[in-house]
């Protein structure tokens, strides 16, 4: 029987019907009140899903791409896992993709271009097959009538100028960045009106080059078990974030001298942020919650809001953060329209102030704090945008992800991640009311991407790996998703937890 890779998108009821007809296993019928639904939402809010070029296209050495330093850390010999060489195969499969992204009903989807397809020698001439590449997934995307928010640099520095000069440690970068950043604007800048420059600044700097787990992994703390061969915890991280910051700035300044008037776009940049909670009443946690939001969130956004680092971090991280010239700070201050965040959990904090007397400190250290999970995730997506609404100003903020991990074991049955999608739609529905200022809502992730976390997907579609042609298939995720974006869940509604749902039940369904 042919497949088919398209679906039309179902009502809840209507799925639990199909359901039981595909499956005669266990199942378990459980009912969850929902409120809300997406007429509540402002008619130009958004909501979409969201993969990075790295994780999702696939063809790594195709089409005169060149190696990025994620290529490169995932087939080093200090990762044991997977690496993306092929992951979803996006780059031939992209219109498929989008038709699924239509038949969902996404109204926005969020993906990254790859810097080192694009100009695959990090500076200089631009690879036309690349440069057609995004233009076909921009036409795509938009044929189908679906927002394009595009992020220039997701984890994926080219190779090349990490060997040249390391990457973010040299100010060189700066420069490099903001002329491939020109050449995104000039060329797609007439059809993408939301411009992200980096995905999370904080993290690429803390868990690149202080823990070692993400490229180009860098660490000199053992952490989390990273065996980093190169680096220094101690001011790399530091380093880093402040010449993305630079180069940050350096983009939006160009982009807004440039282009902004005739393309009357936006730019912004992206953070990773849990919502923090203190450990116990004691003012000793009360202050290292703040603290902990200082080092997580006002690292990155202070200096693009008020034109400085926030003075608890400069003054534990000492002469190991740079500073900025009163010319620095003048043209990071007001350099972002908007601020992506990518939020999935909220988590205790308890103060650890005797990190502060160890010579040899990371971030982590300086920080001083230790953190513990244990609440309910929900309500702190609305806590944390309130917050950022007090703190930057009004700043115009996108969920940028949201999400939840399961394990990629073939079952199509995602109950789990249509509970906490559904609390974290209620969540932020509840802040946007109090006066937050939140434009758009993108899930982790729209497919199974290839993704650091062993033995863990994020996906609305399940993607099978051990397939050459990485056929997709709905997860009950999908379903729900569209029907919520279609308008046809409010209220009380049925969702079926299925034992398992086998891909020969779903591909003859699908056919």
């Amino acid at each position: 029987m042919a497949q088919k890779l398209s679906y039309l998108p179902l009502s809840l009821p209507l799925l639990c019907f199909l359901v039981l007809m595909m499956n005669s296993g266990e199942l378990r019928v459980c009912s969850l009140d929902q409120k809300f639904s997406r007429d509540d939402f402002p008619s130009d809010f958004v909501f979409g899903s969201g993969t990075s070029a790295y994780q999702v296209e696939g063809a790594a050495f195709e089409d005169g791409k060149k190696p990025s330093i994620w290529d490169n850390f995932s087939h080093s010999g200090n990762w044991q896992g997977d690496n993306g060489d092929i992951a979803c195969d996006g780059y031939h499969k992209y219109k498929e993709d989008v038709q699924l992204m239509m038949d969902t009903g996404l109204e926005a989807y969020r993906f990254s271009i790859s810097w080192s397809r694009l100009i695959p020698n990090g500076r200089g001439l631009v690879n036309p097959k690349g440069l057609q590449y995004y233009n076909n997934v921009i036409d795509e995307l938009i044929g189908h009538g679906i927002q394009p928010h595009v992020t220039l640099s997701h984890f994926d520095l080219p190779q090349v100028l990490e060997d040249e000069y390391e990457g973010w440690l040299s100010r060189k970068a700066v420069r490099d960045f903001t002329a491939y950043a020109n050449v995104c604007f000039r060329e797609f800048g007439d059809r993408v009106f939301h411009w992200t420059t980096f995905n999370e600044a904080n993290m690429v700097a803390m868990a690149g080059y202080d823990m070692g787990m993400m490229p180009p992994g860098r660490c000199s703390i053992s952490l989390f078990g990273s065996n980093c061969d190169k680096g220094n915890s101690s001011y790399e991280p530091y380093t880093v974030a402040h010449n993305m910051l630079l180069a940050h700035a350096s983009a939006a300044r160009l982009y807004k001298k440039k282009y902004k008037a005739a393309q009357q776009g936006s730019i912004g940049i992206n953070v990773f942020s849990y919502w923090f909670v203190p450990y116990s009443n004691s003012v000793a946690d009360v202050i290292a919650t703040q603290r902990a939001n200082e080092f997580y969130v006002g690292w990155i956004v202070n200096p693009l809001v008020f034109g400085d680092y926030p003075g608890i971090v400069k003054k534990n991280a000492g002469t190991r953060i740079p500073a900025f010239t009163n010319a620095e700070s003048k043209y990071l201050k007001g350099s972002i329209d908007f601020l992506g965040v990518n939020h999935y959990a909220t988590t205790y904090i308890k103060d650890r102030s005797s990190s502060l007397d160890t010579d040899n400190r990371d971030i982590m250290a300086d920080m001083a704090i230790e953190m513990a999970y244990g609440r309910s995730p929900y309500k702190g997506l609305q806590e944390l945008l309130e917050y950022l609404k007090h703190v930057y100003k009004d700043t115009s903020i996108y969920i940028h992800e949201n999400g939840k991990a399961t394990p990629s074991t073939g079952s199509l049955n995602d109950t789990s991640r249509v509970e906490l999608m559904q609390g974290f739609i209620g969540s932020m529905l509840d802040a946007l009311r109090n006066g937050a200022n939140v434009k758009g809502y993108f899930s982790w992730s729209f497919l199974d991407v290839f993704e650091i976390m062993i033995g863990s997907k994020f996906g609305l579609y399940y993607v099978d790996f051990d397939d050459k042609d990485r056929r997709r298939y709905p997860k009950l995720s999908a379903y729900w998703y569209s029907s919520f974006l279609n308008g046809r869940n409010k209220n009380k509604y049925n969702v079926v937890e299925i034992k398992d749902i086998s891909l020969d039940s779903q591909q003859s369904y699908i056919s």
